[in-house]
């Protein structure tokens, strides 16, 4: 062992505790600058933002998963050489966060209105200085290399700015409106939704057939909504409908309120469903709605904003789902009702927020006319200028684009971006920019309602880097790389940027306005059986408490390794503790690296000179880097972590270790050491991105360059494995095929005799005498030594003699294993053990064959079930063969 060697096992211990050493090297990190990324600087530029989490919001998976993948991305392109750009931030959360507050005053006794506008948004801001923004310490603990010098929050003065530039800039070019329509309204947070804040469940309700008019000249009509025939102003049939062709232009009389309304023909009623006819209540549906324009019918609210009924009579003041049944009892009472059907399964609208059923609302609002805008978004798809992966996904992309309607954009909130419309007493309307002084003076005032939370994240890409200004930081990482999000906001958000990106940044040109380059989709975290997590099936999983139990590596390592493209993650926290063990696999080789003196100090020796276990490793090293990349530039992240997963266990630590153990007491031990510690180098840098703390301190303990955290370069690319050098295949000797088979078949020989070991009853520590031979043996003698140190084999003696034997098939031909057990193991106890082993296996076959005989089980029982009784079966079948093949071995005692 070298001095160095012994100095950096001292450094190194016996064990990886993630508590003790994360917040530290995070904190190292930030102070040395490296996640600050360089507008000036020459390198090429890879930029991502953050999709903004709500300054309400905690760390969950799915926050968890993005934030991995992004993290990954942007540490291995820092490694590759480019400026990077994360950029971070928080939103500010419209409905959310109003309505934390609103819980908070009310525990005082109060509420908003009591204090007034003004004094609300002061109490909201305060909110959010004391409590919100919890999430962004938690993304620190995940070890995300964020820039942090450039975080935002929608409602800082520059995005403010941005927004009102944008409302101004639309409105001009008459691309945002006021109009009264049919919105989605939410009676609790007592505001407009747009499309994309609705719920939709089915619910258990009802479906009330009613009659309306007499006789020959009465219709049927059937709703889920009975309250809402307070508010009809018309029937509707289909103008080819035979049976009512009689009664268009005609008027029924509307049930309990002695209002006459007309029948009217229009194409949009489906004949075939129901009776044909449908009551019409242009206030409260969207269809009904269009109809009614079409046809000039009145259009009467009957509900209030908190969907209380205020149509005069005897419902005037109910709540509606009060109105629902009293109205269906008077219906009832006077003959009304042809027929009820209860429990009716339909779709119902939920405020995404508060769950409340959304109300069909005539009111009011301000919209983006989205036609021009969509297209636009879609056409960047469409020729290539932005790339979404999966590939597949484009079609929803396309489905949603090219099918929008206009967007509500007003919230009848106090928090959020006030609409910067003023209205004069004499019926003015002035919109104003953000370098414009708004109009004064009697009877002038703002626009109550604030902009839907989505419309200052649209411009996210381009407001946080200093839009609409012309900044350095716009000018080097705008069109930002990637946008990694789940494929569940891909309308809420993604379109939406794509909108306001093309639009807020065309002058410079088709290809320098998009907001990003490629839209990465992963999927939606779900439990180990596929289901959703919700705290109500109790099984949601937090990677808070992951990162307790198991540290952030383990919990970023189990995350990535299920992100497949476009697909749902399964996640059980045995996963997580199997990560664990993965650092601790890594942990423990590099640490007997380290303490044998492996070193990238050493330059590796020439490729003849080298064993055929260094040309081996090396060059499975070589193809692995060359599947890494591929992978990683395809964002196959789940693929590319079990690759490195695999070779890292499976190849570097349980083989190529256990044959430099080997090759350290030879004469070839500074080759291995310098083999091994490059071996290590290159898979810390490889691993780096998923699982940074473990790999940073391993691999600055290995090189040496853990104590002074500076950019100058030191073992190839920094003092930090966060500016170190990303691995470049020719760096490495190619695969070496011949060697590659060799140690295929050195592996093969010690596993085939280790599974032998075990059937003939030795422990795994125990050594036994061996003689090796055969054309097989004979192509891999030259690692005689180490199939004997990993299968526990000593010589042969003068007496020996083979008491057990086993051919094993390898490249070259058969290599035949005699082993001598007299004397190393207990025969009788060794017969007690196999004679007990087989009882349980026959009673197991019986009991199974038993009730696969049973014609009335298996006439009852799941399929699922009869297929693992076989499986059992079969199990037991092969242990019986195994165990008597093992006892008609044994010498006699």
């Amino acid at each position: 062992m070298t001095e160095n060697a012994n100095q950096q096992h001292t450094d190194l211990p016996t064990a990886w505790n993630p508590a003790d050493e994360e917040a530290a090297l995070y904190q190292r990190w930030v102070d040395a600058g490296y996640f600050t990324a360089d507008a000036s600087s020459d390198k090429p530029p890879f930029s991502i933002v953050l999709p903004p989490p709500n300054v309400t919001g905690t760390l969950h998976m799915g926050h968890a998963l993005n934030h991995t993948l992004m993290d990954a991305m942007s540490r291995r392109r820092r490694m590759q050489g480019y400026e990077v750009l994360w950029l971070p931030g928080m939103d500010h959360a419209g409905i959310a966060t109003q309505n934390v507050v609103e819980r908070e005053l009310a525990k005082e006794g109060t509420s908003r209105h009591d204090l007034g506008r003004e004094k609300f948004v002061e109490r909201v801001w305060e909110w959010k200085n004391e409590y919100g923004g919890k999430i962004l310490g938690q993304m620190k603990r995940l070890g995300e290399s964020i820039d942090w010098s450039r975080e935002r929050f929608t409602m800082d003065e520059g995005l403010s700015r941005a927004v009102q530039t944008m409302f101004k800039r639309l409105y001009d070019e008459g691309l945002i409106y006021q109009a009264e329509r049919i919105i989605n309204w939410c009676p609790r947070c007592m505001t407009a939704l747009s499309d994309i804040e609705v719920d939709h469940s089915d619910d258990d309700g009802e479906l009330v057939s009613i009659r309306y008019g007499e006789g020959d000249a009465s219709v049927v009509v059937a709703t889920t909504r009975a309250e809402t025939m307070l508010g009809d102003t018309a029937v509707a049939v289909h103008p080819d409908d035979e049976r009512y062709r009689h009664l268009v232009g005609t008027e029924v009389e509307l049930p309990l309120t002695g209002r006459r309304i007309p029948i009217v023909a229009d194409e949009h009623v489906d004949p075939e469903f129901g009776t044909g006819a449908v009551k019409v209540t242009p206030a409260h549906d969207p269809n009904d709605f269009e109809i009614g324009r079409r046809h000039d019918l009145p259009m009467p609210s009957i509900m209030d904003e908190r969907a209380v009924i205020t149509a005069s009579g005897p419902f005037e003041g109910m709540d509606r789902f009060e109105a629902r049944p009293a109205i269906v009892a008077a219906l009832r009472e006077d003959g009304r009702i042809v027929a009820e059907k209860r429990p009716y399964v339909h779709a119902v609208g939920h405020c995404s927020r508060c769950d409340t059923v959304v109300e069909p609302r005539l009111s009011l609002q301000w919209w983006v006319k989205v036609g021009p805008l969509a297209q636009a978004a879609g056409d960047a798809v469409r020729d290539g200028r932005v790339q979404i992966h999966p590939p597949e996904l484009a079609k929803r992309y396309f489905d949603w684009v090219d099918n929008m309607h206009d967007w509500t954009i007003s919230r009848q909130l106090w928090w959020g971006h006030r609409i910067p419309v003023w209205y004069g007493p004499n019926g003015e309307k002035v919109c104003v920019g953000p370098d414009e002084q708004p109009p004064s003076g009697e009877g002038w005032h703002q626009d109550s309602d604030v902009l839907d939370t989505w419309f200052s994240s649209g411009l996210w890409p381009f407001s946080t880097m200093g839009w609409p200004d012309d900044t350095a930081d716009l000018a080097k990482f705008y069109p930002t790389t990637v946008l990694s999000t789940g494929y569940d906001i891909l309308f809420f958000w993604v379109v939406r940027m794509m909108m306001f990106g093309l639009h807020g940044m065309g002058h410079r040109g088709a290809e320098q306005s998009v907001p990003f380059q490629h839209i990465y989709l992963h999927g939606l975290i779900r439990d180990q059986h596929g289901k959703k997590m919700s705290k109500s099936k109790g099984n949601v999983l937090d990677p808070i408490d992951w990162m307790d139990n198991y540290g952030a590596d383990a919990t970023r390592f189990t995350l990535a390794r299920g992100a497949n493209p476009g697909t749902d993650l399964a996640l059980a926290e045995d996963w997580a503790a199997g990560s664990r063990n993965f650092c601790t696999k890594l942990w423990n080789a590099a640490r007997f690296a380290i303490m044998n003196g492996a070193t990238t100090a050493r330059p590796l020796p020439a490729v003849e000179d080298m064993t055929e276990a260094d040309r081996w490793i090396l060059g499975r090293l070589s193809t692995v880097l060359s599947e890494v990349d591929e992978l990683l530039e395809e964002f196959q992240f789940a693929k590319a972590t079990n690759t490195l997963y695999h070779f890292t266990w499976g190849e570097l630590c349980d083989w190529y270790i256990e044959l430099a153990k080997v090759q350290l007491s030879g004469d070839k031990a500074d080759d291995t050491r310098a083999v091994l510690g490059h071996a290590l180098d290159t898979v810390l840098r490889l691993l780096h991105p998923f699982v940074p703390f473990v790999t940073e301190r391993l691999w600055t303990t290995l090189t040496g360059s853990g104590r002074a955290p500076t950019n100058e370069g030191v073992a190839g690319g920094g003092a930090s494995l966060v500016v170190a050098d990303w691995p470049k295949g020719e760096s490495l000797p190619v695969a070496d095929p011949a060697a590659e088979g060799r140690i295929d078949d050195v592996q093969k020989l010690v596993t085939e005799v280790r599974r032998f070991r075990s059937d003939q009853g030795l422990k795994p520590g125990q050594k036994v005498a061996t003689r090796l031979s055969g054309p097989g043996f004979d192509a891999v003698a030259a690692h005689e030594e180490a199939v004997r140190s990993l299968a526990k084999l000593t010589e042969p003696g003068d007496d020996f003699t083979a008491t057990a034997s086993l051919e094993v098939a390898l490249a070259d031909g058969t290599a035949v294993v005699e082993v001598d057990t007299s004397g190393t193991i207990d025969v009788a106890a060794e017969r007690k053990r196999l004679e007990k082993d087989l009882a349980a296996a026959e009673k197991e076959l019986k009991q199974t064959e038993g009730k696969l005989g049973n014609q009335a089980f298996l006439d009852k029982a799941p399929a699922d079930v009869v297929d693992k009784i076989r499986v059992r079966r079969d199990t037991a079948a092969g242990d019986i063969e195994r165990i008597t093949a093992r006892l008609e071995s044994l010498p006699e005692s």
